[in-house]
């Protein structure tokens, strides 16, 4: 099977002019097939409050309602997304800008209301890992928004790290893949205050015992379910690094 690398990239170094032109270098020098998984929370953040919209955050999650996802859809599917394409087009790379309804890539559901209204929430039904590979055996770089549909006309804010695994595991029927979390330490820290800390090597069991100590926690502990999910579910291997390190032999590997 081909190789094939499924990288999500977040916070402020897709928004930060120098930290994403860094990360864009790095990722430009990866070989073979690759696929690009973005947010764009803090913009989003910055937009809603400049046109009088309060974001209203629980535990890390977005609560969406109808003029949130109208931002949410502005920033991510579009000024995010459309910089990190032209500027992989400036580098060489023939990046093709999608959210998760464009070609019905990424298909989801409202999450149901329980504890929480989140509003116009998804979670991810399907990818449609045919069409995506099509994409990519066509030689061109699919970049994915954070944003899906639910395949009756509307949109649905998604979150980025669980859109990035669950491509990754929809892929790995095509191909052999390898999923990066980039982020802005230096991988899975045994002490949050020590970026020489890096806890090489997580296993299910590891886990548990991470969590129960509380050196996992807030949203970390997300970024590691989802990327458990992934190796148990087809993925070859799942890193966590900090963008920096793209492409380098560093940061946290997640086994099972």
């Amino acid at each position: 099977m081909e190789k094939l690398t499924v990288i999500k990239v977040g916070g402020k170094i897709v928004e930060e002019k120098e930290s994403l032109k860094q990360l864009l270098d790095l990722f430009s020098k990866i070989e073979g097939k690759k696929v690009l998984v973005h947010g764009g929370g803090r913009s989003a953040t910055r937009l809603a409050t400049n046109l009088g919209i309060e974001s209203k955050m629980v535990n890390g999650r977005r609560i969406t309602d109808i003029e949130t996802l109208k931002v949410v859809t502005m920033v991510y599917a579009g000024l995010v997304n459309k910089d990190i394409v032209a500027s992989l087009q400036g580098l060489g790379i023939n990046a093709l800008g999608l959210c998760g309804a464009d070609m019905n890539v990424i298909l989801s559901e409202k999450r149901a209301v329980k504890d929480i209204d989140y509003g116009y929430v998804g979670d991810v039904k399907s990818v449609n890992s045919e069409t995506l590979s099509d994409i990519i055996n066509k030689g061109l770089v699919p970049v994915i928004a954070p944003i899906t549909h639910d395949g009756k006309g509307s949109l649905l804010n998604t979150n980025a790290d669980t859109i990035a695994g669950e491509t990754a595991k929809a892929l790995a029927k095509h191909y052999d893949v390898t999923l990066i979390f980039c982020f802005e330490k230096k991988g899975v820290l045994m002490n949050e205050n020590d970026d020489r800390s890096v806890i090489p090597q997580i296993n299910p069991e590891y886990l548990s015992k991470l969590v129960e100590t509380g050196i996992v926690k807030g949203g970390m502990l997300p970024k590691l379910e989802n990327s458990m999910d992934a190796v148990k579910n087809g993925v070859k291997q799942v890193i966590i690094t900090e963008a920096g390190e793209l492409g380098k032999d560093s940061g946290t590997v997640i086994t099972v």
